[in-house]
């Protein structure tokens, strides 16, 4: 081997070297971070070392870096806290603090992916659900949703049962403890096979709709996540039947579950 070449293949590997390091150094600032919650807003080295698995020395270390950032404070205890950077950055307008600012970019890009109309639906006090924005398709038949902020029973249509896979199993339990009265021919009634259809849901991690609430409308519908991994809400794809054979519909699945999922980490959902 050169002299050249080797001295390259020296600071190739004293380069890869240093990339590790730097990527181990914000996996262990992130470790960090992760330990503080409303139960525990100040910690102290012993008990961040504790928690995170490291040396009380390599804590020290990567504290004191993470202070001088603002991402840490200490606090007249010599305990630490999160940082001002933390808060400066979620109060920055940066983040979205709302459902609909949240899905507002997803919503039109999976538009412009499938030419549906999409919609946005929010899960309501007492586990009812309301569409509460649209973007509809360009299609001159196209579904409009017209009840915007009407309170819906999460048993009918797929955005309703992608909520209601997700909740608690009481409150769940509790919604189909309500009378299911058929809206459409197409209703799902049979407490059995609704149980069935959730479960599928889960697995899949969308539901589908075949004219279920709104005649001649096929749905596909996933469920979004807030911060605490609690549904909210979900994104929905409606058509004419006409263009949503089952098929299609299950070929969307995926790209709905990815829109919802992108939603979800906005709102900050660690795993949507």
């Amino acid at each position: 081997m050169s002299e050249t070449t080797e001295g390259q293949a020296v600071g190739g590997a004293r380069a890869a070297g240093a990339a590790r390091q730097g990527v181990q150094s914000i996996d262990r600032a992130v470790a960090i971070l992760k330990c503080f919650s409303p139960r525990r807003p100040e910690m102290g080295i012993s008990d961040l070392a504790r928690a995170t698995g490291l040396s009380t020395s390599t804590t020290h270390r990567i504290l004191a870096s993470m202070q001088a950032n603002g991402l840490v404070r200490q606090t007249p205890q010599r305990r630490y806290a999160l940082g001002p950077l933390l808060v400066q950055l979620a109060r920055s307008g940066a983040f979205p603090t709302t459902l609909g600012d949240a899905a507002r970019g997803p919503m039109h890009e999976l538009r412009a992916l499938v030419d549906e109309t999409v919609g946005l639906h929010e899960l309501l006090p007492g586990n009812r659900r309301a569409v509460v924005d649209q973007v509809e398709s360009h299609h001159a038949l196209r579904r409009t949703y017209t009840e915007l902020g009407v309170p819906i029973p999460l048993v009918y249509g797929a955005p309703g049962k992608a909520m209601l896979a997700f909740l608690p199993a009481a409150e769940a339990e509790a919604v189909l403890a309500e009378p299911i009265a058929p809206v459409t021919p197409a209703t799902i009634t049979d407490r059995a096979e609704v149980r069935a259809e959730l479960a599928r849901v889960r697995e899949d991690g969308y539901a589908l709709s075949f004219s279920e609430r709104t005649p001649g409308i096929r749905t596909v519908a996933a469920p979004v996540f807030d911060h605490d991994s609690r549904v909210v809400g979900s994104i929905s794809v409606s058509a004419p039947e006409s263009r949503m054979p089952e098929e299609r519909m299950r070929e969307m699945g995926p790209q709905v579950r990815r829109c919802a999922a992108s939603v979800s980490q906005a709102l900050g959902c660690p795993r949507p």
